[in-house]
């Protein structure tokens, strides 16, 4: 063994040697990358170190150096593939580089570096991390690259096109080590927090996305055994995978009160194995890449004598080599750096290894041929990961046919969300960049580097040619130049020496009239209503106590006076609180009543008596003048009616109280008045729109005027006064105050459905309090769908609607979707999009005058009741402790789905809530979310159901109905099946939709997912899709496809000679 330490090899300085953080052996063995805290990358040529003690070697040493982050760089790797070269820095942001076959002209300018022998450019710019990045590691096949950092998050990337899939956030502190499984299945992160989590995962196809991966990298396993005492002094945990796959060596582990390297076993994943030997925690562990024999001809494959040998070091500044047959370490040196070492890297040869250390040196320790052992074959790996499924193909297509469906289904979604990312990067405000940057996003062409010609950089976000984005984006007219600024171009100035030049203008100086490049969240409401995004996001933060309280502080969030308790004769004053406290233990909420000597528990039947007793809802204030306005004439503003109520005010003119003056009504526009009317009660509440007004009075009356002012029906009655009153086309709404709702459609002079009575959803919501003391519940806002449904916003964040066919409240929103799923979004672009556009009806007829306003479109109500939920959630301080038991429960065994239900299940509740309430667009918007899903779930179950109810009158055929067609579903049933009554049963139309446009977008949605393909090709044969497929060869089937063909047409042939 000998130790090699070049005096050029290192990051120099003007007094010292920059600390280095982190180095790579590329694939081929012949460049070393290394990164340090002067911000540079520096590659070398490893054959330059091998020969430094040979004065006639003259061959270059530094091959490149590369300055793109602002600060210190932790942590450098190259791929497996050898094609890109990544870095992570504590600017938070992740480079990706590539080598440009092209030879580098000069060096970067204002530096002192020499001229570049290989020309490293910048290929990605990967912003997801909202702190340093401590850590990167790529997968064997270089599908992935995955990112760590001190933010606690674990961000996967695509390694082919470099949009994130995933953000893992398991992690409970910083994140500082990443290790893969050499067999592709797992990748294992180790953190502060004391543990090692190790994720499952399928590696991605090169055209997935994150609708792809959303059950993708999953948590399978978490192990804290061997870290509980683990210290904290360690600015990395890197960790190791054997490239047998069985183990994985973990740094900063502990035994007892003794640093050591846990050793975890694969399957069990269980650390009875420990490697000590240091006086200090290790920072880094690393498992040489070969696997080596006893002797010079031992495979280690017939007996099993296979060793893999390990290299540990940390802060005592030792390094210490193990490996699998001896209980000794093979080598321990001491003192071998000034500082701690901070990363390893072994050659892939695995008789060299690099080490970095925080003094700034960069050492080679050189492995003579028999010390480690005798290197095998890669074949010995291959057919040692074999039985971890190493190297195995999944997911072939299931013929011709389906290739060419998969290909068509990827097509129509690339054309679909072209250009999205490049519009939330505000690239649709004005003309197409030449020179333009893209982060964390791929080209629509799904090329995944941009040609030689084109030296655009990529930053966050999908580009489009300039030709796609002239025909997407409509073109803004030019502003013209600002003058001062061009006169602050051609400014001249006079230097000390007498000189003229022109001062320099700064970039910032120079940007008044243009836009930012950098991402921004008001683009998202502002875009059209095509683009909206529909992939899982986690938009709200509850790891902080909402401590926000409503105007009048906390006398207005907590209502109510605190009254004695009865006195029932018992021992002690204090039994009726004792026996409230011992039921809320027991996780019952006890209503209490008032009696002649306090408050008692409410038994028996008093409890529903008092919620129904206690119904009460808030009458609006009386007011001596109220105004309502509506439109008459979509568009035009004259056309506005004003609706104008004054109510009396002074004494009576008889001097009795009681005979007090009538209240005027007068409707009038422009100042014209073009009816009035009286009523001898005091009026409330009005609405109305183009179709009729109403008022309602302090008597419990609701009076209707037809536009011209003609009373359209006699007073009615109500059992209370009305609190809420609200009108969308032909309906109205009106709210007692006894909690009583009522809906009349005035074009037909009938009711909706019989009164209903808010106590129900009373009762609900205070069960749903628990028995923790909480303000009574309250009405929030009441609302009409474009359809007269009744939609109800409570104080706790749940939103209910009253079902006319089933006689039944439902409940549509509630805070457990905000916490639990991907799918809560408080920024939904849906209901904004459609302010700005006519929404067309069930019926096909555009909605004018009121009903084009956002809070009336029904397309529009679920997203303002998720608001509604989100606002009351962080108000009453509910989501800080949910959050909580999220996050425990995902850490939990047994809840490893916990998300993915969650998140399902949400858009199953949206769609169905979409359906009962007639919202067309949302319902169009969440079905193919929740197609989606399923695909990337693979929940065969669903699909076919929803596939199944979709097509169920479709076809009026009888004798596809009889089931004589020959297409069927994968268990062999027919397809069309009558009986299916989910999703509006066998209808052609269902929410205003043609059941056979949306089963045609559903089954082009599914049609990527290969696992499916028995069940999505029969319903795209069915629906004529395969005929309009253009042939496409997979490159990776086209030895089955001509199986395939030769075997049907030598099938033909055989028909032919029958006939």
């Amino acid at each position: 063994m000998r130790i090699i330490k070049p005096l050029w090899l290192k990051h120099g300085g003007e007094k010292k040697d920059f600390e280095v953080y982190s180095c790579h052996v590329s694939a081929d063995g012949e460049r070393l990358v290394t990164a340090a805290g002067d911000g540079y990358i520096r590659i070398w040529s490893t054959e330059a170190i091998y020969n430094a003690a040979d004065p006639s070697y003259t061959k270059p040493r530094q091959l490149a150096a590369l300055n793109h982050h602002s600060g210190t760089i932790h942590t450098v790797r190259f791929s497996g593939s050898n094609k890109y070269l990544a870095s992570g820095a504590d600017d938070k942001i992740v480079c990706v580089y590539s080598l440009d076959p092209n030879p580098p002209t000069h060096a970067a300018f204002g530096s002192n570096e020499p001229v570049p022998v290989e020309n490293w450019r910048i290929y990605r710019r990967l912003i997801g991390h909202e702190n340093d990045v401590q850590d990167l590691g790529w997968s064997y096949d270089s599908s992935i690259l995955v990112s760590v950092g001190l933010d606690s998050r674990v961000v996967v990337w695509s390694g082919y096109t470099f949009e994130k899939l995933k953000t893992l956030s398991n992690h409970q502190s910083h994140v500082k080590g990443i290790t893969f499984d050499p067999a592709n299945k797992h990748f294992a992160t180790s953190s502060d927090d004391r543990t090692i989590k190790i994720y499952r995962y399928t590696p991605p196809q090169p055209n997935s996305t994150a609708y792809d991966m959303t059950n993708n990298f999953v948590l399978d396993k978490s192990v804290s055994a061997p870290f509980t005492t683990s210290p904290l002094t360690t600015y990395f945990r890197r960790c190791s995978w054997s490239p047998d796959g069985t183990h994985i060596a973990a740094a900063n582990a502990v035994n007892g009160p003794v640093s050591t390297c846990a050793i975890i076993e694969r399957g069990t994943w269980n650390s009875e194995i420990s490697l000590i030997g240091h006086e200090g925690p290790l920072e880094v562990c690393a498992f040489c890449p070969r696997i080596f024999g006893l002797t010079p001809d031992d495979d280690g494959m017939d007996d099993g004598s296979s060793i893999t040998v390990i290299a540990c070091a940390g802060q005592d500044r030792g390094l210490s080599i193990w490996n699998t047959v001896n209980t000794k370490p093979l080598v321990v040196t001491e003192a071998l750096a000034l500082k701690a070492i901070s990363d390893i890297a072994w050659s892939p040869d695995g008789e060299r290894l690099f080490l970095t250390s925080l003094d700034g040196a960069i050492t080679l320790v050189h492995f003579q041929r028999g010390e480690l052992g005798y290197p095998c074959s890669t074949a010995v790996n291959e057919t040692q990961l074999a039985k971890y499924g190493g190297g195995r193909k999944v997911g072939l297509p299931e013929g011709p046919d389906a290739l060419r469906f998969e290909e068509m289904s990827k097509n129509d979604e690339l054309k679909n969300v072209q250009g999205r990312m490049g519009e939330l990067m505000g690239d649709g405000h004005g003309p197409p960049k030449q020179d333009t940057t893209q982060v964390n996003g791929t080209q629509p062409n799904g090329v995944p580097k941009p040609s030689a010609k084109d030296s655009s950089a990529l930053t966050n976000g999908h580009t489009e040619s300039a030709e796609t984005a002239r025909s997407s984006t409509p073109q803004p007219a030019q502003q013209a130049p600002d003058p001062k600024i061009e006169k602050l171009k051609q400014r001249v100035t006079v230097t000390k020496d007498g000189r003229k030049r022109v001062a320099p203008l700064l970039v910032s100086s120079s940007a008044g009239n243009t836009e930012s490049s950098l991402p921004s969240s008001q683009l998202m409401v502002q875009k059209s209503q095509t683009d909206r995004n529909e992939a899982p996001h986690h938009v709200l933060d509850f790891s902080k106590p909402y401590d926000v309280l409503p105007k009048g502080g906390v006398p207005a969030l907590v209502m109510g006076q605190k009254r004695k308790f009865a006195e029932t004769g018992e021992e002690g004053d204090d039994s009726i609180k004792r026996r409230i406290d011992s039921a809320q233990r027991q996780g019952a909420a006890p209503g209490l009543i008032n009696t002649p000597d306090g408050l008692d528990i409410a038994r028996g039947e008093q409890v529903q008596q008092l919620t129904n007793s206690q119904t009460r809802i808030a009458l609006p204030q009386r007011r001596l003048h109220i105004q309502s306005l509506a439109n008459r004439t979509e568009g035009q503003a004259d056309e506005t009616h004003v609706f104008e109520v004054k109510n009396p005010s002074g004494p009576s003119r008889t001097g009795r109280a009681a005979d007090r003056e009538p209240a005027r009504i007068a409707v009038s526009k422009r100042g014209q008045m073009l009816w009035q009317d009286y009523t001898p009660h005091l009026i409330t509440i009005t609405t109305g729109n183009s179709r009729f007004w109403a008022a309602a009075c302090d008597d419990g009356s609701i009076l209707i005027w037809t536009p011209a002012g003609r009373r359209l029906f006699p007073g009615m009655i109500l059992d209370s006064p009305v609190s809420i009153l609200d009108s969308r086309g032909p309906y109205l709404l009106a709210v007692a105050s006894s909690g009583t709702c009522y809906v009349w459609n005035t074009a037909t002079s009938t009711a909706l459905h019989p009164p209903v009575s808010l106590s129900t959803v009373m009762i609900s919501v205070f069960a749903a309090e628990g028995p923790h003391l909480t303000p009574a519940p309250a009405l929030m806002f009441a609302r009409l769908t474009s359809s007269g449904s009744i939609v109800l916003a409570m104080s706790n964040g749940e939103a209910y609607t009253w079902s006319a066919p089933m006689q039944v409240w439902q409940r549509i929103s509630e805070s457990w979707w905000a916490v639990g799923s991907q799918y809560w979004n408080t920024s939904d672009s849906s209901a904004g999009s459609a302010g700005g556009v006519t929404v067309t009806n069930t019926n096909g007829d555009p909605e004018i005058g009121d009903l084009v306003r956002i809070e009336n479109i029904a397309a529009g109500v679920i997203p303002l009741i998720e608001r509604n939920t989100t606002s009351q959630v962080l108000l009453r301080g509910k989501a800080y402790h949910l959050s909580r038991l999220i996050k425990t429960l995902l850490n939990t065994e047994g809840f490893e789905g916990f998300e993915a239900s969650i998140s399902i299940a949400h858009l199953e509740n949206r769609l169905a809530a979409a359906l009962s309430l007639g919202a067309r667009d949302e319902f169009k918007l969440y079905l193919s979310m929740y197609a989606k899903r399923l695909g990337a779930e693979g929940s065969k179950l669903k699909v076919e159901e929803l596939l199944r109810s979709l097509l169920a009158g479709v076809f009026e055929d009888a004798e596809m109905r009889s089931g004589t067609d020959e297409d069927t579903d994968s268990r062999g049933s027919t397809l069309v099946d009558s009986s299916n009554h989910y999703l509006g049963g066998p209808k052609s139309h269902i929410c205003g939709w043609k059941k056979e446009t949306l089963l045609k977008e559903v089954v082009l949605t599914l049609g990527k997912y290969r696992d499916l393909q028995r069940i999505t090709v029969s319903y795209a044969r069915i629906l004529g899709i395969t005929d309009e497929m253009p042939p496409v060869v997979d490159e990776d089937t086209e030895a089955d496809g001509a199986a395939h063909q030769s075997k049907n047409s030598n099938a033909r042939n055989e028909d032919a000679v029958m006939s």
